[in-house]
C-alpha cells in the first residue's frame, strides 16, 4: 500500500516505511535512493529518523532530519494479519526483506564480463604442451576436470587479450560469497560443540550452557553470522563515536557494548588493553594504573616499526573479548562470542616512543576442520588503504607455511575482505607465474597443486583466482595459462605500491598441536 503525502495533511512516518532520502554520493552530488525507516526518535523537539538505504551497505545507515525525506513517495509497510510468534512469545515487527548480495567468483559474476553458457564438463586426459609466443584463437574452454589440479599447465606469454573460458561448476561452495550480513544476538556457544561455517544453527548450537562455565575448553568454533536472530536493535548502530589513542572512530555497525554506554557521545578505549570507559577522566585514571604498552601475549614478528603479537583467547580472555567488541563495530558479517577459548588472535601494531599501537588483527581457530587460517580479519579505519590489509593476509599465509598447511579464510567474506583477498591471491599467483624459468629450452610448466604448495593458498582459491583473472585457456586438448600484456603491466604497477612485505626471517613462530590437551 502506498500513500501520498499532500501539503494539506500531515502523515506520520512509522518504522518500516520506505521513501527516497537525500544523501551525497562519492562525487558529492545529491541523490535520492530508496531507504527504509528503522527507528524514530525526538531530540530537542525535532524528530530524527534512522534510515537504511536499500541496496547499500549498512555502514552507510544514519540518522536524518525530516527535510531530507521525500514525503511524496512515502510507502507504508504492508499490514500483517498477525505477527509471527516464536516459542509462544510475540515476535517483533517483521523486518523488510533484506536483499542478499552475492559475489560469484565464476564467470557469471558481475565483476567479470559475460562469457556465455557453461558447457558440460568433458572427461579429457590433459597432456602438457610447450609454450609458444603467440597462441591462435582457442575454442571456448570447458570446465576444469578434477585431474587438471595435478596436471601441469604451460604458461604462455601473449601480447593479445586472452580468450574467454568456462568456470568449474564443482567449486560453487567457494564461488558465492555473501558480502553483507546482519548482526545477531549474543548467544554464548555451548561448550564441546563445534560450529561449521555456512551451516544453519542447530538447536544445540543456539542453546546456552546450563551453568555458563565450559566443562572443557572448546578447540573449534566459528564466528560466521546467520540471520535467524536478526532484529531491529542489532540492525542499528548503537555507538556514536570511539576514541582510541589519538584516533576517533565512527563505528559502522552494531556492537554489544553495555547498554549504559550507548547513550554517551564518545566511548573511550585504552589503546593498549582495549578496556572501555565512560569518560575522559576515567580513561586518564585508568592509564595511571595500566602497565601495558603493547598487546598481551608473545611478540612473534618485528621488522621496522611493524610487530605482530600472538594472543591466546583462553589465557587473555578480557583482552580478547574487548578486541571482539571493538572489531564488531566494523564487521557486520560475523557473530561475536564471549567464548574466545577456541581462538588465537594475531594483533598487528605500529611502534613509536609511546608504545605499540594497534593497527589491525586477525583471529583463527586453534583447530579448524575446514582448513581455515583466518576467522575474522580487520584493519582499523585510520589505517585502511595503506597496504596493512594485505600485510595481515600475507602474515596469515606465512603462518600456514610454517605449519605446513594450506589455508583459506572463513566464509562469508565482507565486501572489503573479498576485494583484499582477491587482490592478494592475484598478485601472489602472478608473481609465481612470472618468475617461472624455461626448463632445458622448453616452456615453463606448473600445476595447481604446485602453486598451492608454494603459496599455502588452498587449491579452490587458486582455481577461482585463475578463472577470475581469465588466465586459463583450452588449446589443442590441454589447459594453458596465457599472460597478456595488460595483466603483466597491471601486476607490475600493483607490486610497486606494496612497499611493506612480510619477511619470513623475522618470524619467530613455533606451531602447537592443539589436539593435545596439555597445550591448553
Amino acid at each position: 500500500m502506498t500513500k501520498m503525502a499532500d501539503g494539506g495533511s500531515s502523515v506520520e512516518i512509522v518504522e518500516g516505511c520506505r521513501l527516497p532520502v537525500l544523501r551525497k554520493n562519492q562525487e558529492h552530488e545529491d541523490e535520492w535512493p530508496l531507504a527504509e525507516i528503522l527507528s524514530v526518535k525526538e531530540v530537542s523537539g525535532r524528530k530524527l529518523y534512522y534510515v537504511h538505504y536499500i541496496d547499500f551497505n549498512k555502514r552507510l545507515d544514519e540518522w536524518v532530519t525530516a527535510d531530507r525525506l521525500d514525503m511524496k513517495k512515502l510507502q507504508f509497510p504492508k499490514k500483517e494479519a498477525k505477527t509471527p510468534t516464536k516459542n509462544g512469545l510475540p515476535g517483533s515487527r517483521p523486518s523488510s526483506p533484506e536483499l542478499r548480495k552475492s559475489l560469484d567468483l565464476n564467470l557469471q559474476s558481475a565483476t567479470a564480463p559475460s562469457r556465455g553458457k557453461t558447457l558440460p564438463t568433458p572427461k579429457r586426459k590433459v597432456e602438457p604442451v610447450p609454450l609458444v609466443p603467440q597462441v591462435p584463437p582457442a575454442p571456448p574452454v570447458p570446465s576444469l576436470p578434477a585431474s587438471t589440479e595435478a596436471s601441469p599447465a604451460a604458461v604462455y606469454p601473449a601480447v593479445r587479450e586472452t580468450n574467454t573460458f568456462k568456470t568449474r561448476e564443482d567449486h560453487d561452495q567457494i564461488s558465492s560469497l555473501t558480502t553483507n550480513g546482519t548482526a545477531r544476538r549474543l548467544i554464548p556457544s555451548q561448550p564441546g560443540r563445534k560450529r561449521k561455517a555456512n551451516c544453519g544453527p542447530t538447536d544445540e548450537d543456539s542453546q546456552d550452557s546450563s551453568d555458563g562455565i565450559p566443562s572443557a575448553p572448546r578447540m573449534t568454533g566459528s564466528l560466521v553470522s546467520d540471520r535467524s536472530h536478526d532484529d531491529i536493535v542489532t540492525r542499528m548502530k548503537n555507538i556514536e563515536c570511539i576514541e582510541l589513542g589519538r584516533h576517533r572512530l565512527k563505528p559502522w555497525y552494531f556492537s554489544p557494548y553495555p547498554q549504559e554506554l550507548t547513550s554517551l557521545p564518545i566511548l573511550y578505549l585504552c589503546e593498549f588493553c582495549l578496556k572501555y570507559l565512560k569518560s575522559l577522566k576515567c580513561l586518564q585514571r585508568h592509564l595511571t594504573k595500566c602497565n601495558l604498552r603493547h598487546p598481551p601475549g608473545n611478540e612473534i614478528y618485528r621488522k621496522g616499526t611493524i610487530s605482530f603479537f600472538e594472543i591466546d583467547g583462553r589465557k587473555n580472555k578480557n583482552y580478547s573479548q574487548n578486541l571482539c567488541l571493538l572489531a564488531k563495530c566494523f564487521l557486520d558479517h560475523k557473530t561475536l562470542y564471549y567464548d574466545t577459548d577456541p581462538f588465537l588472535f594475531y594483533v598487528m601494531t605500529e611502534y613509536d616512543s609511546k608504545g605499540f599501537h594497534i593497527v589491525g588483527y586477525f583471529s583463527k581457530e586453534k583447530e579448524s576442520t575446514e582448513d581455515y587460517n583466518v576467522a575474522c580479519i580487520l584493519t582499523l579505519p585510520p589505517y585502511q588503504r595503506r597496504g596493512y590489509g594485505k600485510l595481515l593476509i600475507e602474515f596469515s599465509y606465512e603462518l600456514s607455511k610454517v605449519e605446513g598447511k594450506t589455508g583459506t579464510p572463513e566464509k562469508p567474506l565482507s565486501d572489503l575482505g573479498l576485494l583484499s583477498y582477491r587482490s592478494y591471491w592475484s598478485q601472489t599467483i602472478l608473481e609465481i607465474l612470472m618468475d617461472l624459468k624455461p626448463d632445458n629450452g622448453e616452456r615453463p610448466q606448473i600445476t595447481i597443486n604446485e602453486i598451492s604448495e608454494i603459496t599455502s593458498v588452498k587449491k579452490e582459491d587458486v582455481i577461482s583466482t585463475l578463472q577470475y583473472l581469465n588466465l586459463i585457456n583450452y588449446y589443442k586438448g590441454q589447459y594453458i595459462l596465457t599472460l597478456s600484456e595488460d595483466i603483466v603491466d597491471g601486476h607490475e604497477r600493483a607490486m610497486q605500491k606494496r612497499h611493506t612485505r612480510i619477511d619470513p626471517k623475522c618470524l619467530h613462530f613455533t606451531p602447537k598441536d592443539w589436539s593435545k590437551r596439555g597445550k591448553w
